[in-house]
């Protein structure tokens, strides 16, 4: 059994994102793969690196503009940063955006 893996989605409001959340936990469900996945507005972001061990952080494509902004935040903490694929995301495939998420932490 592999370790939990939490994955935090950072977008600007979280409606979207949380039809994203729900279609990756299926999936990552129907793999037998343990995930925590949230997501949260890039102003609760920070307040969330902080309470739990976060293993990769996507941003969502309305974001990506805060990249470099969450790489500098993300210093030495070793967690893996990429934005969610433009078209898995409007298209709100969970099963690639899962798999997205596991090969940043698997590195």
């Amino acid at each position: 059994m592999m370790a939990k893996k939490t994955i935090m989605l950072v977008c600007s409001a979280g409606m979207s994102t949380s039809l994203l959340v729900t279609k990756m936990q299926k999936a990552a469900e129907a793999q037998g793969i343990d995930a925590d996945i949230f997501a949260v507005s890039a102003s609760d972001a920070d307040n969330n690196l902080e309470a739990k061990p976060v293993d990769v952080l996507l941003l969502g494509p309305q974001v990506r503009f805060m990249k470099g902004d969450f790489e500098k935040r993300l210093a030495g903490k070793n967690i893996p940063l990429d934005i969610i694929n433009m078209a898995d995301y409007g298209m709100m495939n969970g099963e690639n955006v899962l798999k997205q998420a596991i090969s940043l932490i698997e590195g």
